[in-house]
């Protein structure tokens, strides 16, 4: 369905978006040389934000390509962290990132590299956009970085999360407002409250951002048992409603397909807004039509990009894996730095 309904784009700077960040990457001292020649492609990172943010200035896709590829190191950081046990690694780092977000310019030559990196890609990310814009990235993202410190409580205590309580609790670790912030910048129009909150326009984005939520989860589903993870939708219905594995994944399923539909509704509605607002006698009324449609499209690309790089990246073959529980493509030791 995702294959005919939704045409795949991509961004034509992406050859050189994957490029970039592989020398990001090493730069930032963020993955071993030995990893990035290993692994950094098959990853699909860049692959990944170039089908999300098509029509973007090529400076800014850089920038929030680097922090989307920095966003999966610091996932990636956080389950070895749980994984291990690294109580003390993780609360420091926790602590560490909410200071770099309220003030990246004085954490860039911080000793941890993932603080240094992330403070890096927060200084790029902010610098079009205006002091409103940045404290509401900024603050959707504190609430990321505390909802990652609950998976870190629930792993460590194996806490199975309910069902509802998952979902409120994913839509944060997956940091949905954050990549719907980062539209309007690969828009370049800043959208105003009234926009974001329009029924119509708040229910297509969030059927793009759930939709990718649930998929994910239903391809990293295998990984996540291997990995004693108690954070996967699947895993909560199993524990917590009584599903069967097959089961549990007919619901994601389902639950995948209701996303779909609810975003072609909306999609609709919100082209018709979009349309009202083109039509108006007023060139900030036309702008704002312009930057609506804009990002109802990538909204749209969210649905195909996610799809593809689910059947695409290294990240979720686990059958590939020497060991199901330990991902090739992490260095061990430097986990905890």
């Amino acid at each position: 369905m995702i294959e005919e309904a939704f045409p795949r784009h991509m961004h034509p700077y992406w050859p050189h978006l994957q490029e970039n960040s592989r020398a990001w990457l090493l730069e930032r001292r963020l993955m071993s040389p030995a990893k990035v020649e290993l692994f950094a492609d098959s990853l699909c990172y860049t692959d990944l934000v170039a089908g999300y943010y098509v029509g973007a200035p090529d400076q800014v896709l850089g920038a929030i390509g680097d922090f989307s590829t920095w966003f999966f190191v610091w996932d990636d950081r956080h389950d070895r962290d749980a994984v291990h046990g690294r109580t003390f690694a993780w609360q420091r780092l926790h602590r560490h990132l909410h200071a770099a977000l309220d003030a990246p310019g004085r954490h860039l030559r911080h000793g941890d590299p993932l603080v240094a990196a992330f403070a890096e890609c927060l200084l790029r990310l902010f610098a079009p956009m205006s002091e409103a814009w940045n404290a509401r990235f900024a603050r959707h993202f504190h609430a990321v970085i505390d909802a990652y410190d609950r998976e870190f409580g629930n792993r460590r205590t194996g806490t199975v999360p309910g069902v509802e309580d998952y979902v409120e609790l994913r839509r944060h670790t997956f940091a949905h407002w954050i990549w719907l912030d980062l539209l309007e910048q690969a828009a370049v129009c800043e959208l105003p409250e009234s926009v974001r909150t329009h029924p119509a326009f708040r229910r297509a984005a969030l059927a793009s951002q759930d939709f990718s939520a649930w998929y994910n989860d239903l391809c990293s589903l295998p990984k996540e048992l291997a990995g004693d993870e108690v954070h996967n939708l699947g895993i909560s219905l199993i524990h917590h409603e009584g599903l069967s594995l097959e089961e549990a994944v007919t619901e994601v399923r389902r639950r995948v397909r209701i996303c779909i539909a609810e975003f072609l509704v909306a999609e609709g509605e919100v082209i018709r807004y979009a349309r009202e607002l083109t039509v108006q006698n007023n060139p900030r009324a036309r702008e704002i039509g312009a930057g609506v449609r804009a990002c109802l499209f990538n909204m749209r690309n969210w649905f195909s990009s996610v799809y593809w790089f689910h059947h695409e990246s290294g990240r979720y073959r686990v059958e590939n894996w020497e060991d199901s529980s330990t991902p090739p493509y992490l260095s061990e030791s430097a986990g905890g730095k």
